[in-house]
């Protein structure tokens, strides 16, 4: 194991053990300022290989779901997008102060799950890091309202959760993993 795995391992170690002494929110509330995903450098090349396997293009307009610092922001500019939003209730300081760009709007996935999304519309939606934080109760809601604005939805994860329920409205299609990153692609039943 490389030195720079076994910083990624203590950097998990180290978030890991701040959301059981803080909880999930409790550390974004405390911490969010000044986020940094521990996984950027193999983001950038998922998110390259992403785009590529699954067409996305430039042209879209993306939200980035749980923006964190904006690493997906940053990824996709570098690739020519420019239709980006950033969404996180907790981090828009670290997300303007590494973009440059506001934030969006700061809703919750439980503001989310309540329909705060209805007027907005994007061709695609990435979630990094984050989809598997959500609470279980809002899993289902904060799916469902996600599929009334966008006909993507792309889940960036460590881990094999969540898993998401077809009757939630959202198809799975096709899926990779990348060193320890799984990508997955759903689209949008018609409703």
């Amino acid at each position: 194991m490389s030195k720079e795995d076994d910083d990624n391992e203590d950097e998990d170690f180290a978030v890991r053990h701040a959301y059981e002494k803080y909880g999930v929110n409790g550390y974004y509330s405390q911490y969010g300022s000044d986020y940094r995903n521990p996984h950027e450098d193999r983001l950038i090349t998922t998110v390259h290989q992403l785009v590529k396997k699954w067409n996305i293009k430039s042209t879209e307009r993306i939200l980035d779901l749980a923006c964190g610092s904006g690493e997906i922001t940053l990824i996709l500019r570098q690739l020519g997008f420019q239709h980006i939003n950033g969404i996180d209730p907790y981090t828009s300081e670290a997300y303007e102060k590494r973009t440059g760009t506001p934030i969006h709007a700061k809703w919750t996935f439980e503001q989310i799950a309540d329909g705060c999304l209805e007027s907005e519309i994007y061709d695609t939606i990435i979630c990094s890091f984050a989809a598997h934080l959500i609470p279980p109760s809002y899993l289902q809601l904060v799916m469902i309202q996600l599929r009334f604005v966008a006909k993507k939805l792309i889940i960036l994860t460590p881990h094999k959760r969540p898993q998401l329920l077809p009757e939630w409205g959202w198809k799975l299609t096709d899926e990779f993993v990348y060193e320890r990153i799984r990508a997955r692609l759903y689209i949008a039943d018609e409703y």
